[in-house]
């Protein structure tokens, strides 16, 4: 693990910290003073590949085919005059919101592009694209974190929420990563499996941690799973409390365990592009419906600080409670309250 935090920590500048600081101190003094103070700008940030996905999960736009925005692939000139935008602030880079990122054919040289700028690289993955090739591109490309998602370690469990997906070939790219990253003798990149606890895979949580252990990955990941429609229930919401976003109140109904706060630190350190170029304030807004701006045709810091910005940042201040797509939210509670 202490070449992970090393890999963190080589990332950062002078100038990254103290922007860091800036957008520390904004969010706090915004919550003082209830109003929107943006300082810096942000230290992180979502970029979106594609929207296309190979499999059909039920609780996903992508696996559903639900989008009403369009879909398509993140196009090479628009991600390096984004970065270039970005670089000398931002520490890190998720390349995800929607969609499998390895359908993207210039995914892994965008990757390359982002770590030849000094920084940190992220992507999740249904890992059914890890043939030995794609997996030493992987390693070449110096991606830094790689997220696997393994919701079942049987065919069974899995494929009840991985629709038309295959474990094993979840088992097997894992596998090939892990065997390529030896052979190239590289500290990169971090793996982690990522277990989404819904209820027909909830018996599984022990035996997940112990295959990836086995299978010598660095983490292993549990996470509880966000349900569009769960204030009636929902059969895929887990009996076990602990592993639930969701409880059940005196009316019988389904309700969000974490108490819905008007602040949130993610409106104040990053955000999320889509594949288009569109900003939009977070990865809960999947259908991009707050679009508030268009790197096609601004630059990205006019977005950030725009009036539009500030004013969906006062929204949150306000009544977070009525944007639909914070009523669904567990996270932004959760970061320095």
């Amino acid at each position: 693990m202490i070449h992970y935090y090393i890999g963190i920590f080589k990332k950062l500048s002078l100038y990254k910290v103290f922007n860091f600081i800036k957008l520390f101190f904004g969010f706090y003094y915004s919550r003082l003073i209830n109003k929107p103070k943006q300082f810096g700008l942000p230290i992180a940030i979502s970029i979106e590949p594609t929207t296309s996905c190979n499999l059909r999960c039920p609780q996903c736009p992508s696996g559903l085919r639900e989008f009403t925005r369009p879909t398509g692939m993140l196009q090479t000139n628009l991600f390096e005059k984004t970065i270039l935008q970005l670089k000398s602030h931002l520490h890190s880079l998720t390349f995800y919101f929607q969609g499998e990122p390895y359908l993207n054919p210039n995914f892994l040289k965008m990757v390359a592009f982002a770590n030849s700028q000094n920084i940190y690289t992220i992507t999740s993955t249904n890992a059914h694209y890890l043939t030995e090739e794609v997996a030493i591109s992987t390693i070449k490309s110096k991606l830094d974190k790689l997220i696997i998602s393994v919701d079942g370690i049987t065919q069974d469990v899995y494929e009840q929420y991985r629709i038309g997906g295959q474990v094993d070939k979840v088992i097997e790219g894992t596998k090939q990563l892990l065997k390529q990253k030896k052979h190239l003798k590289s500290k990169t990149p971090h793996v982690v499996w990522q277990f989404v606890v819904f209820k027909p895979n909830q018996h599984q949580i022990e035996a997940v941690k112990k295959l990836g252990k086995e299978l010598g990955v660095d983490e292993v990941k549990i996470k509880t799973a966000q349900i569009y429609d769960f204030k009636n229930g929902h059969n895929l919401i887990p009996d076990l409390q602990n592993y639930s976003r969701y409880k059940k109140n005196n009316t019988g109904s389904f309700e969000i365990k974490n108490k819905l706060l008007n602040q949130c630190w993610r409106m104040w350190q990053s955000c999320v592009i889509t594949w288009d170029g569109k900003i939009v304030p977070c990865c809960f807004d999947k259908d991009a419906k707050y679009k508030l701006g268009n790197l096609e045709a601004q630059l990205f810091k006019n977005i950030w600080f725009s009036e539009g910005y500030t004013h969906f940042r006062k929204s949150i201040l306000k009544s977070r409670n009525q944007i639909d797509i914070c009523t669904n939210c567990t996270e932004g509670t959760q970061v320095f309250t």
